[in-house]
């Protein structure tokens, strides 16, 4: 099959054989390009639709991108099941496979280094959510305001409440990445999420990335689930998510 080369990571080599029924990118199964010792997981992609015009058009295309995100993310799931893998961009593209050898061999030293940091190693998602309950779910019967005056104050108090609670969140927010960061090998802080944009109820107050070794990924767990539980005890409006194992996309560049 003729096309581009789609360059879904880059690892060292492994013994153990990808799914055989797996498809990446355009429906193409990726394989494997040895050089230099080092490994580049690709697949043909076509020229109509990868080129660097076409691709740039795409990816303003939602739903062309979301399928092909999947796409990318189903053989970077595969390899890391059986290997550590360094995931690449999404719509990485070279012309040939020397193009992908040429790539290699300019960032050779980088990926040997980033590989070592990486080896056995998988990176965990965490997010706190605050979430204040509804008024009419509060517990306590609506009250009609007699006066301006007096849906002033029960707004002043609604707003208070809120405020507290969001403090509360953040101040269990706090503790609780110090105490995963200080259980795993590395970590990252990235953005909050924009509700709008996510589709995600609640304010989110952590969204974290923790690179954990394979070995040590249950207690990890544990120790996340422990935190759960106490905070369903103690402050309901307070939502903790996990997501993972996953290849460390988070830690997929050099240390800072």
């Amino acid at each position: 099959m003729t096309g581009l080369r789609y360059v879904y990571a880059v690892c060292r080599p492994f013994g153990a054989p990808l799914q055989s029924q797996l498809k990446g990118v355009a429906g193409d199964p990726p394989r494997v390009l040895t050089h230099h010792g080092l490994v580049a997981v690709v697949s043909h992609v076509p020229e109509r639709d990868f080129a660097e015009e076409p691709l740039r058009r795409h990816l303003e295309d939602l739903d062309w991108l979301t399928e092909t995100a999947r796409a990318h993310q189903s053989v970077i799931d595969a390899l890391t099941v059986v290997t550590t893998p360094l995931p690449l961009r999404l719509g990485t593209v070279f012309r040939d496979d020397s193009g992908v050898r040429v790539m290699i061999e300019a960032r050779e030293d980088a990926f040997r280094r980033t590989l070592d940091r990486l080896e056995g190693r998988v990176e965990w998602g965490v997010k706190v959510y605050a979430e204040p309950e509804p008024e009419e779910d509060s517990g306590a019967p609506a009250q009609k305001a007699a006066s301006g005056r007096d849906y002033l104050r029960q707004r002043r108090m609604r707003v208070r409440a809120n405020e507290d609670m969001w403090k509360q969140t953040e101040e269990f927010a706090e503790h609780l990445h110090a105490a995963l960061s200080a259980y795993a090998d590395d970590s990252r802080l990235h953005a909050p999420q924009n509700p709008a944009l996510s589709g995600v109820s609640g304010r989110n107050v952590l969204n974290a990335a923790y690179l954990v070794s394979r070995r040590d990924s249950e207690e990890f767990v544990e120790l996340l689930d422990r935190s759960k539980d106490e905070t369903k005890l103690n402050s309901p409006s307070i939502r903790v998510e996990l997501t993972g194992p996953w290849a460390a996309y988070s830690f997929a560049g050099e240390e800072s």
